[in-house]
């Protein structure tokens, strides 16, 4: 079992946290593979069922002794909502292309996990941190414009053709970046990651219920398929959460900057879908962003933008 409060040393919690990274970049691919089988609702359903299960079984069972309902309540809905969110976004996508596009928005909560950090601890980031975000975030842009490069109107289009699917990847990004920092200021060293699955698995089995979605249908290589979605998303919650409270949480969030380019590539290899010569292009402004990002936290030898409850700075 993992045991996130055993006396996990920061440089484990931020390797754990870094696997996350990793892990989390296989499941938009993974999670429209499944939802082509068995439907938006029904396969997000099946998946958190499958992962709160290993949560059960290997990390933890869910208690409610020590934690604040002031926490536990608020982040429960706000964990559940991102995760609805997130893989309905990746159901709903007309194709795999867009689905590509659609998990490139849903990653937007890295830039928006560091600004509302630094709202919330009333610190300014100075100007190399928000060139940097700004950066990455027009990478990311610029990722979705494909060859013909990235214009405004493309993106209007692209929202208008499909508005549930983008807008949902949108408020995914931004509820979990919310999600983050509540954690990281009021979680008390502790996470309550499968008691949110539970929750997460039965709003969707209530929405499928209500759905109009047929009825699920599996074979040997969907319930194969549905078990390694479910593990990979157990072990990279519990890790990430492990991370976010215990780790080195600025490098986490710089690293984290990565994920949309392992996403697509993951995705590309799953789904077989094509990347473009743009996509390369994207690829150096998150980097330079990230980078730039990084750089300007280690120099300015500030409170990080997630600054442990001990208040050693973390950016060391």
């Amino acid at each position: 079992m993992i045991h996130p409060h055993a006396g996990a040393g920061k440089t484990r919690a931020t390797l754990l946290g870094l696997l996350a990274i990793v892990l989390w970049s296989t499941l938009a691919g993974l999670i429209r593979s499944l939802s082509e089988r068995l439907g938006p609702t029904g396969g997000a359903a099946m998946i958190y069922s499958v992962s709160a299960v290993f949560l059960l079984a290997l990390v933890e069972r869910p208690r409610f002794t020590g934690f604040d309902l002031g926490y536990l309540l608020p982040a429960g809905l706000l964990f559940a909502s991102y995760e609805i969110c997130s893989s309905l976004s990746l159901g709903y996508a007309a194709s795999r292309e867009q689905s590509i596009e659609v998990g490139m928005i849903n990653y937007l909560w890295p830039s928006l996990t560091v600004l509302l950090a630094i709202m919330m601890n009333g610190e300014k980031g100075g100007p190399g941190v928000y060139a940097g975000l700004l950066l990455a975030l027009t990478g990311i842009g610029w990722l979705m414009g494909g060859d013909g490069g990235w214009t405004p109107r493309h993106t209007l289009d692209n929202i208008s053709a499909n508005p549930l699917s983008y807008g949902l990847a949108l408020s995914g990004a931004l509820i979990w970046a919310v999600y983050c920092n509540v954690t990281r200021r009021y979680a008390g060293g502790r996470h309550g990651v499968t008691l949110f699955f539970i929750l997460t698995a039965l709003l969707l089995w209530i929405k499928y219920l209500f759905s109009n979605e047929p009825a699920l249908a599996l074979n040997g290589a969907t319930a194969f398929g549905l078990l390694l979605t479910g593990a990979i998303m157990g072990i990279a919650y519990a890790s990430w959460n492990i991370g976010i409270i215990n780790g080195n949480m600025t490098l986490l969030a710089t690293c984290s900057y990565f994920t949309p380019v392992l996403s697509s590539l993951f995705a590309a290899m799953l789904l077989n879908v094509q990347l473009t010569g743009a996509f390369w292009q994207g690829v150096l402004m998150v980097c330079a962003g990230s980078l730039l990002c990084w750089l300007t936290t280690r120099q300015r030898k500030a409170r990080a933008p997630f600054p442990r409850p001990d208040g050693i700075d973390s950016a060391k």
